[in-house]
């Protein structure tokens, strides 16, 4: 098998990309369909949309470090079974309120609040049972190639869901999510190599591990925490595509819905290639974490500065390109350098770090966006992006020699 696909010889692997691809698919199928009946049950209120989306995502910040914990104290492979059935519960219940025209609001605000608290403390365990699964001489290819299934998902899953609710209906989108989730938790269910996290932690003296633990550990360790720093860095001011890719199209384009869903595709293409081309390396220095988020603030302020809607969307899969290179050679780097026994708080410190920087960031270019053009939330966040960079890579090269 390729050096592309090296992980995918490992049968436990190929089961869990596999609940990697229904598990993300079924997430995103779930996210639309909530979006869309917000946006019927309100009259496409976008305060509405904006607050299912704060409420999916705040656990993120505030569940997910002591998802990490809970990762390095118990099953990894439990964790992962239990969220997948209590997805299956919400898609299950969210068709039933739908088909008995009961749902309100009220409910989907509480079914986002609950996938998010279900996915944040998914997201430590999962990402942390990949060395358990791979092994550490497969784990940079592992990592790619879960970016690879993760970016599968975002292109498929929303496009499956609008076509779906177009041709059915919402009930029956949330019945597949729950069928979704269901072949994840099977094929979760049935690794059978999976090492307990209590094994890795007694052999390192770890009887009880604590966040704290895993905090010392991040700041007794330059490298890591230039990482860590680098992703807030990046997240708050050149991952916002979500946002910058909408008021470009519609904006300075003047673009409908249709236009920003193709651009949105075009960058997604870009990403998944990133996907690919990191999943042929066997090993990430810190020079790729530099040069990738460098390189991303460029061709940032490059896709700002396009003056036409063929242009623009000429240069967003390099946009999608090199974030997926910064971010997946960020997760390897981090990964490689964490023992078995402190990746759950490590990667639940490292999912806090990202999804923190949305919040900082987001409001500040789409307050510049609004005041100064759209093309500012492109070249400002870029800029910023590799100023940032660059102040890091100083203050690393003076605490310690390169790595």
């Amino acid at each position: 098998m390729s050096g592309t696909f090296a992980s995918l010889k490992v049968p436990d692997y190929r089961r869990y990309i596999g609940a990697q691809l229904g598990a993300n698919m079924g997430l995103w199928m779930q996210r639309v369909a909530q979006d869309w009946l917000v946006l019927q049950i309100t009259g496409s209120s976008g305060v509405a949309i904006g607050f299912v989306t704060a409420l999916q995502f705040l656990p993120f910040l505030l569940v997910a470090p002591w998802a990490g914990v809970l990762a390095d104290r118990i099953s990894r492979q439990v964790v992962l079974v239990c969220t997948q059935s209590i997805l299956i519960a919400l898609s299950v219940a969210m068709a039933i309120l739908v088909v008995t025209n009961s749902m309100t609001t009220t409910w989907i605000y509480v079914f986002a609040l609950l996938s998010g608290v279900a996915a944040a403390i998914d997201s430590p365990a999962r990402q942390a049972i990949l060395g358990d699964v791979v092994g550490q001489e497969n784990l940079v290819n592992g990592v790619a190639l879960n970016s690879v299934a993760f970016n599968i998902s975002r292109i498929l899953g929303p496009a499956l869901a609008g076509g779906l609710i177009a041709l059915w209906g919402t009930s029956e989108v949330f019945v597949i999510t729950a069928l979704l989730f269901g072949l994840s938790l099977l094929l979760l269910a049935t690794m059978k190599s999976i090492t307990h996290p209590r094994d890795h932690a007694v052999a390192q003296g770890d009887s009880k591990p604590t966040l704290g633990q895993g905090l010392q550990f991040i700041g007794r360790d330059s490298a890591m925490l230039f990482c860590m720093l680098a992703l807030f860095i990046v997240a708050s001011f050149n991952l916002n595509f979500q946002l910058t890719t909408a008021l470009m199209s519609t904006v300075e384009f003047g673009g409908d819905a249709a236009a920003f869903g193709i651009l949105t595709t075009i960058l997604s293409l870009g990403s998944l290639l990133g996907s690919l081309l990191a999943a042929r390396r066997t090993s990430i220095r810190i020079r790729l974490v530099v040069s990738s988020a460098v390189m991303l603030g460029l061709v940032s302020v490059l896709a700002g500065t396009m003056p036409t809607r063929l242009t623009y969307a000429i240069a967003l899969p390099l946009c999608g390109l090199f974030a997926m290179t910064f971010t997946t050679s960020v997760q390897s780097y981090i990964q490689v350098r964490t023992p078995a026994h402190m990746r759950g708080r490590v990667m639940g410190i490292y999912t806090v770090v990202f999804f923190a920087g949305t919040p900082v960031g987001a409001p500040l270019i789409g307050w510049a966006s609004d005041h100064l053009g759209p093309r500012i939330g492109l070249i400002g966040g870029g800029a910023l992006s590799v100023a940032g960079i660059l102040i890091l890579v100083v203050w690393l090269m003076r605490r310690t020699r390169p790595v």
